[in-house]
């Protein structure tokens, strides 16, 4: 196990990763009760399914299993013929193609609401500001601003809990850029940074933001480092918590409830992702350009983003059928008299 997580560390990924590693390792050879090479896939079987019992979601298991076939990877490519000779018996991969759990389906899970039921969302969200009385208008507006990166630019809560007040540039490029320093790194390669552009009206957002409400908030003469959506539970010392996660996503939460309750209990942070990367998808921006803005490496990645409307695949079949027909009717022609 130790030389496991020596060359995890030798390939530069972050500590928190590798500790989870250990941990989901850990509770299986617990679970188990037998030595690393008496682990067999009944063992990951009946690990994974308590796990579900606990609660864990499909991604969690999803994780747990990845974790458990690559260390037994390791195990076989380091120590599999020594094994082998002390034991009598081969090293067996315990997670194989009946144990492995299926990623998320996109369908029904992270499928965003439509354009319109977003737009009635924020809408009724914007007007009903005003109207919030005292320190609730700081809170609301707070909230209202983070979602709006979320849906606007396709900022990861994580992402917009950490942003400061210097990572706003607004004289970079056309509308400004946000210095997203905390991006999500793959595999636990640790934080990987991008510049977001302020576009589809961020700008202004940001403007009204650090003009008018966020120096209400009181919070002393941090200047650059102080948070940008700050909060009353906020770590000292310009840090963060997971409290201030919590924090924006009851403030979504409670804001669909009141104002599209098809979506309550549904719609999180994530699905605005998606709505991001639809919303620009259907406006003709192209793949790559959109997983610049959302910070992924992979254009596969970006692709599982974009929900496509089935009115516009109607509507591509419809042109494509109007093109093909005035190909076939320009042949006649040309074949025709002169």
């Amino acid at each position: 196990m130790d030389e496991f997580v020596l060359a995890l560390a030798a390939r530069g990924v972050t500590d928190r990763w590798v500790g989870q590693q250990r941990a989901w390792l850990g509770e299986l050879l617990a679970f188990a009760q037998v030595p690393v090479w008496q682990v067999g896939p009944g063992d990951v079987d009946g690990w994974l399914a308590a796990a579900r019992d606990r609660g864990a979601g499909t991604q969690t298991r999803g994780q747990m299993a990845q974790a458990v076939y690559r260390f037994y990877a390791f195990v076989e490519a380091r120590h599999g013929r020594w094994l082998e000779e002390a034991t009598g018996r081969p090293v067996l991969q315990p997670v194989d193609e009946f144990n492995r759990p299926r990623r998320l389906s996109q369908v029904g899970v992270r499928l965003p609401p439509s354009a319109g039921e977003a737009e009635a969302l924020f809408g009724a969200w914007r007007a009903w500001l005003p109207r919030t009385p005292g320190r609730g208008f700081l809170v609301a507006a707070r909230d209202y601003v983070a979602a709006s990166l979320w849906r606007r630019v396709g900022l990861r809560i994580n992402e917009t809990v950490r942003l400061e007040v210097g990572d706003w540039y607004p004289q970079v490029g056309v509308h400004g850029v946000l210095h997203v320093r905390w991006g999500k790194g793959a595999r636990g390669s640790g934080p990987r940074q991008r510049l977001v552009p302020a576009i589809d009206g961020v700008d202004r957002l940001l403007a009204w933001w650090l003009t008018e409400v966020r120096p209400q908030f009181g919070d002393g003469p941090a200047g650059g480092r102080a948070a940008l959506l700050p909060s009353r539970r906020h770590a000292p010392g310009g840090g963060w918590c997971a409290a201030c996660a919590v924090t924006l996503r009851q403030g979504l939460a409670v804001a669909v409830e009141r104002w599209l309750p098809a979506w309550s209990g549904r719609l999180t942070p994530h699905p605005l992702r998606h709505l991001c990367a639809s919303y620009l998808y259907e406006r003709g921006v192209r793949l790559e350009a959109i997983g610049a803005l959302l910070g992924h490496v992979w254009l596969s990645t970006t692709a599982r983003y974009v929900h496509v409307p089935t009115e516009r695949i109607e509507r591509c079949w419809q042109e494509a059928n109007a093109r093909v027909a005035g190909r076939l009717l320009d042949t006649a022609g040309a074949a025709g008299p002169l």
